[in-house]
């Protein structure tokens, strides 16, 4: 007979996300029994690979105040920068090692290059409007005044703009540090693979585990990333969207020549995923990363063209010195990513299921805030407020623009991916061709899918490279999904 252990609260996934909604769930409830479950070396895991920049602005693009779901987003995200200092103190406090605060490198400077495309250019403009509509603190910088900076002529930056109370912290660190004051108050990690729910009826009671365990709660909340589509596959058919794989790439190197950088450095966010960037973590160690291609079924490891192109990309927007550098260690994960590219927070449509995933590029940003949210469900049942709120499991996909302007959008940002990666057009020709070819593409996913939705352009490309099972599997889901609103 299979061993069963019973807690009050089991919490799917021992990453960032994870282990803070724990943490802060025991914090507010001291005798309530909590268990983490999940594998002890993290393998794809986001946070273990993650960049951890805590950027709110950097991240706005063009599109960020068009739709309430995109507001509410970015208010999540700036009440998670407000949130990062007390968060910061609190895991020092817990613990009584300053390494979470040793670990925050303050400022990002974000950089304009000289051959950026039309889009990223509007994006930038559109976190410089951001900053002065909020009265964020921030500075227009002059190029020539930044250290470290040594980009090829062709590409070197034209603007900056530094985000004063913006930077990174160390994701290792962070993660050591949250285990540590999570154990201090009492909570249990369970190292394992949870392969399946547990149900009475249709309530969500316990998790079962790859050996057998099972573990039986009256709470089980799924914070497990982009696996946690293996979960949502048990549910009825449409009651929560799927999950892609947001596979994510990055480098940590060695400085030998140049000064380096005292602050992260990044681009504006650019074609469906996050701008170059590098964050520096001290002693001449370097973290490179700006990868991110959703996919139905992750490969098992970074492919060669993306790791050559981030390298190049690099060496010659940032600092061609880089090219010395020593590479210490590769850095590969999985970012979850919902069909809408939304987060799902809070109570799922199955009674004693809730989730905290889908966060795509802003769960460890975004954690403090998801996970104060989520203690505030589990102990007190409190009312669903705040931006969280837009983001509940069950909902309808969110459309935040019409098909036809999705389209449009897939047919020109593959177009900039193009360009970004070496493309070039002779004099005579334009981008026309290009962009109609992407336009059929995208409609025939819409034509796999026999409905059209409008998606991101990441989500389409995904569509469009899937095989049939994964195609079947996603169009039952729209089937049995509740119509979408309007956009």
């Amino acid at each position: 007979m299979a061993e069963r252990t019973t807690a009050d609260v089991v919490i799917v996934g021992n990453g960032v996300l994870g282990l803070s909604i724990a943490f802060e769930t025991a914090v507010r409830s001291p005798g309530l029994r909590i268990a983490v479950i999940g594998p002890t070396a993290r393998p794809g895991s986001a946070t273990v690979a993650a960049g951890a920049m805590l950027n709110c602005f950097a991240e706005v693009t063009r599109f960020t105040g068009a739709h309430p779901a995109s507001r509410a987003k970015f208010e999540l995200a700036r009440d998670a920068l407000d949130a990062w200092p007390q968060w910061l103190d609190r895991l020092v406090e817990s613990t009584g090692s300053p390494a979470p605060l040793d670990a925050w490198t303050p400022g990002t400077l974000l950089l304009l290059g000289a051959q950026a495309t039309p889009g990223t250019v509007q994006n930038f403009e559109a976190v410089r409007a951001a900053t002065e509509a909020h009265g964020e603190p921030h500075e227009e910088v002059d190029i020539q005044d930044i250290e470290g900076l040594d980009a090829l002529p062709p590409e070197h930056p034209v603007r900056a703009l530094c985000l004063e109370r913006e930077g990174a912290v160390d994701a290792r660190a962070v993660l050591a540090a949250l285990e540590a004051a999570a154990g201090r108050q009492g909570v249990v990690e369970i190292p394992g693979e949870v392969t399946g729910l547990v149900t009475v009826g249709e309530r969500a009671t316990g998790v079962r585990l790859s050996t057998g365990e099972t573990v039986t709660s009256d709470t089980v909340v799924l914070a497990a990333g982009s696996p946690t589509q293996r979960l949502i596959e048990e549910l009825p058919v449409g009651m929560v969207q799927p999950m892609l794989h947001g596979t994510g790439f990055a480098v940590e190197t060695r400085r030998h020549r140049g000064p380096g950088f005292g602050h992260v450095v990044r681009t504006p966010t650019r074609s469906g995923g996050c701008g170059l960037h590098l964050v520096p973590l001290g002693g001449g160690t370097e973290y490179i990363g700006a990868t991110n291609i959703a996919l139905f079924d992750p490969p098992d490891g970074p492919r060669v063209g993306i790791a050559q192109s981030l390298l190049r990309f690099a060496m010659e927007q940032f600092d061609r010195r880089i090219g010395f550098s020593s590479v210490r260690r590769w850095h590969y994960g999985n970012r979850p990513i919902t069909l809408d590219t939304f987060p799902l927070i809070g109570r799922s449509p199955m009674p004693g299921l809730l989730f905290a995933t889908g966060t795509y590029r802003d769960g460890f940003h975004s954690s403090p805030v998801i996970a104060r949210y989520l203690a505030g469900l589990i102990v007190e049942s409190a009312a669903e407020q705040g931006p969280c709120a837009m983001f509940t499991p069950g909902r309808a996909p969110l459309e935040t623009m019409t098909t036809e302007t999705a389209t449009e959008l897939y047919a020109t940002e593959t177009a900039d991916t193009s360009i970004e990666f070496g493309l070039r057009l002779p004099y005579f020709l334009g981008t026309e061709a290009l962009t109609s070819m992407r336009r059929r593409q995208a409609q025939e996913s819409f034509d796999r899918l026999g409905r059209s939705i409008a998606l991101r352009p990441e989500i389409l490309s995904a569509v469009y490279e899937a095989d049939d099972s994964r195609v079947k599997q996603l169009a039952a889901y729209l089937h049995a999904a509740p119509t979408p609103s309007p956009s």
